[in-house]
């Protein structure tokens, strides 16, 4: 059975068929409209392309930023703030006709990686997206876990756990709070924590090269980054316990990030022991798009 995969970005909106073996068989890349309508537009004519090809009335599974409100039915928080306040669910389905399986990004990206990528057969798997934002996903059993508000697994709108000077000043977040994991460890967290210190306008991936070439300001930089995610991770297993950790998004590919962040967990994590596995992610880019694929076998399990 093929079923096709939807990533709704903000600049790009891919498709793949994936056939039962979780192969990608097909892929398809479009602009994204910045226009809601539009959206729905160019997603139903990526679906009817790769049904040219595969057969009429495919599973679609689509993957898309914010959450949509279990209340209202509404997108809310998309940083694609031309999704927000509309019903996306209801009317995607009216456009292709059928009903379609949605999740948040990081969801499926969690899902790919718990289905078949770093956390393969893991119980409880945890998923990060640390990009331009941060963002995650709990699976187990791999199947996603929504919550009663359908956000579970939110930890980068969480404030940074443990603070000590180092972490002064907080920076403002656009969800509204203060010191979120977002403001510290997404990319763009990084490369204002290191010019608050240093000045210069480094973004994250010169700041880990740097830091690769002997810098010591850039390896002062990334010590701390790996040790605010070392204690924001802690403090998300201190409640779910989960067996790996799989690390995706820009900032995930820094190298050595996941040893560090494995080194630092016994200073923060409530055991005696550390059984958890921080793993970088298997899929690459091409998680969130096979996740949004896997929303249907994963679902009915």
């Amino acid at each position: 059975m093929i079923r096709i995969g939807i990533d709704l970005g903000g600049t790009k909106i891919e498709a793949i068929a994936m056939d039962a073996r979780g192969a990608i068989v097909e892929r398809l890349r479009v602009p994204a409209p910045q226009a809601y309508r539009d959206c729905l537009g160019a997603i139903g004519e990526l679906v009817t392309a790769i049904e040219r090809e595969h057969g009429r009335g495919c599973p679609v599974g689509i993957g898309h930023p914010g959450s949509i409100s279990p209340a209202t039915g509404l997108m809310r928080n998309a940083n694609s703030t031309w999704l927000n306040g509309h019903p996306f669910a209801r009317d995607i389905e009216t456009t292709l006709g059928r009903p379609v399986r949605l999740a948040n990004d990081a969801d499926c990206f969690t899902l790919s990686e718990a289905v078949d990528g770093a956390g393969e057969a893991a119980h409880i798997v945890f998923g990060i997206i640390l990009g331009t934002g941060v963002g995650g996903g709990i699976a187990i059993d791999g199947k996603l876990l929504r919550g009663a508000q359908g956000i579970a697994g939110e930890w980068g709108h969480n404030p940074l756990p443990w603070p000590n000077e180092s972490d002064q000043p907080a920076a403002r977040c656009w969800c509204g709070q203060t010191g979120c994991h977002e403001t510290w460890l997404s990319g763009p967290g990084l490369a204002r924590d290191h010019a608050s210190r240093e000045g210069g306008k480094l973004d994250a991936a010169a700041i880990f090269a740097a830091a690769e070439a002997g810098d010591t300001a850039a390896r002062q930089s990334v010590a701390l980054h790996s040790d605010r995610l070392a204690r924001g991770i802690a403090s998300v297993l201190n409640i779910i316990d989960a067996d790996v950790v799989v690390l995706g998004g820009g900032v995930s590919n820094a190298p050595g990030l996941a040893d560090r962040v494995t080194a630092h967990l016994p200073d923060f994590l409530f055991s005696d022991i550390v059984q958890t596995r921080i793993v970088t992610h298997r899929h690459g880019d091409s998680s969130g798009v096979r996740g949004a694929a896997w929303l249907w076998p994963a679902a009915a399990k």
